[in-house]
């Protein structure tokens, strides 16, 4: 099934607004040895931690917010092992989970704006586009994997995409990298859609052209 897909806009930021809760802010507070974070106005909870981060060393400060956001996946090692790479590179842009780096660029952008740049900066692309079949009757939900198919054929042959996962982008194949690739993606309509992803993977560059075609084909049901 064919879709014309018109890139409306590609943002580069470096922290996603939003992405940490001030539920969040207060229990890593706690976590920093803040007192009385609960009482705390919530718009100050952002500056709050950033200088209580910085009442720790780097590394430890790293562990810390690292074993609160991630605790449950990672084995204390990989923590430390994770908190010292950090301070040297861009984890979150390498890391061979796919499905972590979104969490990993976060606890990354924290530290970062903490320490005043003592960790490496990422950034992230926040991409506004609009999809729209070439058939009037189709109504297929875009799905992450899917928004990838599409893109593909609109992507630079540099784009990194297409030379990690080029089969399961341009052929009927399972992408479940997908879900990692693309951190966020919102639509109201199913047509225009907002999606963030780093921008190691998808950035402006990427794009030759803002308006192409893309193509995606139905799996066969298998009985």
């Amino acid at each position: 099934m064919k879709y014309n897909i018109k890139i409306n806009s590609i943002k580069t930021v470096d922290e996603i607004k939003d992405y940490w809760t001030a539920n969040d802010y207060i229990q890593l507070l706690e976590k920093f040895n803040f007192p009385d974070a609960e009482t705390a106005k919530k718009d100050t909870l952002h500056e709050l931690l950033l200088m209580a981060i910085t009442d720790f060393e780097p590394k430890e400060a790293a562990v810390i917010v690292l074993d609160y956001k991630l605790g449950k996946h990672l084995t204390e090692g990989q923590i430390e092992q994770i908190a010292n790479d950090m301070l040297v590179d861009t984890v979150c842009e390498e890391y061979p989970e796919i499905e972590l780096q979104y969490a990993l660029y976060n606890c990354n952008q924290l530290l970062y704006k903490a320490f005043n740049g003592v960790f490496p900066s990422a950034n992230a692309s926040i991409i506004d586009c609009t999809i729209t079949p070439k058939d009037a009757n189709a109504d297929i939900k875009i799905t992450k994997e899917i928004l990838l198919k599409l893109f593909s054929s609109g992507l630079s042959d540099r784009n990194i995409l297409k030379r990690l996962f080029g089969p399961q982008m341009d052929k009927n194949a399972p992408f479940p990298e997908a879900e990692g690739i693309v951190w966020e993606l919102k639509t109201k309509d199913n047509s225009n859609f907002r999606l963030i992803a780093s921008e190691n993977l998808l950035k402006d560059a990427d794009f030759p052209a803002l308006e192409f075609e893309g193509n995606f084909e139905v799996a066969p049901d298998i009985e």
